[in-house]
C-alpha cells in the first residue's frame, strides 16, 4: 500500500475496533453499525491506495504511461505537440510513475479549480503539478490534475533528481487525471479509449536518441 494510504487506513481501523468493542460491550447497535461503515472505509482506502509493482517494457526508447486508467484523448495542442489525456477513477491505481528516464528539470505547482477530470477544462484549469523530464530522447513533460473528488496532488519530486522508467513519482487521491505531452514527430501507440497501466503501458517510443 502506498505510505499516503495510511493516514486514511489507520483512523478507520482505531475507530472501527473503538465502536466495536463499544457496540459489543454496550450492546449498542448503533456503535456496531458505525463500527461496520468504518472498517468499509478502512478497505476502501486500502484498495485505494494500493501500489503494485510495474515492470517497463523491455528495450530503449519506451515512453510509458505516468498512471494507470482510460486514455481520454489524444490531440495536438496549441504548440504543435500532442497531448495525451488520461482518466482515472477511483477504481484505478493512483500512484503516478516517471514515463521516462532522465533528471527532474522542473517542477511547477499551479493552483486552480476543480472541474471534473474528463472535462477538457481540467486540463487547463485544474490544480495541477507540471513535470518536465530532461531525457536522452529530449525533454518530457507530464501534469498530474486534480479532479472534482481529488483535491490532493502529491508529487514527490525535486529539480534535478534522477528518476527512471516507471519510478514512482506521487499520487492523486480519489479520483482525477494524468496527461502527457510529446513531440509532434513521435508516432503514438494507444488510442481513445484504451486502458493503460502507469509505468507498463507503452504510450509512444523514441526510435533514435537525442
Amino acid at each position: 500500500m502506498e505510505t499516503d494510504g495510511w493516514r486514511f487506513v489507520g483512523p478507520a481501523c482505531v475507530l472501527a475496533l473503538m465502536c466495536g468493542v463499544g457496540g459489543w460491550w454496550s450492546g449498542s447497535k448503533i456503535l456496531l453499525s458505525a463500527g461496520f461503515v468504518c472498517l468499509v472505509l478502512a478497505g476502501f482506502s486500502a484498495y485505494f491506495f494500493r501500489d503494485p509493482d510495474r515492470q517497463p517494457p523491455a528495450g530503449a526508447g519506451w515512453i510509458v504511461s505516468p498512471a494507470d486508467g482510460t486514455v481520454l484523448s489524444v490531440a495536438a495542442d496549441p504548440d504543435g505537440r500532442n497531448r495525451i489525456a488520461i482518466f482515472l477513477s477511483v477504481f484505478d491505481v493512483h500512484v503516478n510513475r516517471a514515463p521516462v528516464a532522465g533528471t527532474v528539470e522542473s517542477v511547477e505547482y499551479r493552483p486552480g479549480r476543480f472541474f471534473k477530470a474528463f472535462d477538457p477544462r481540467a486540463s487547463r484549469e485544474n490544480e495541477q503539478a507540471v513535470i518536465v523530464i530532461n531525457s536522452v530522447y529530449g525533454k518530457i513533460e507530464f501534469s498530474l490534475i486534480a479532479g472534482i473528488l481529488a483535491r490532493r496532488v502529491v508529487c514527490r519530486l525535486t529539480e534535478g533528481q534522477q528518476v527512471q522508467t516507471g519510478e514512482r513519482v506521487g499520487l492523486i487521491r480519489f479520483g482525477s487525471r494524468a496527461e502527457l505531452v510529446l513531440a509532434p514527430d513521435l508516432p503514438i501507440l494507444v488510442k481513445p479509449g484504451d486502458r493503460v497501466k502507469g509505468g507498463a503501458t507503452a504510450l509512444a517510443r523514441c526510435a533514435t536518441e537525442s
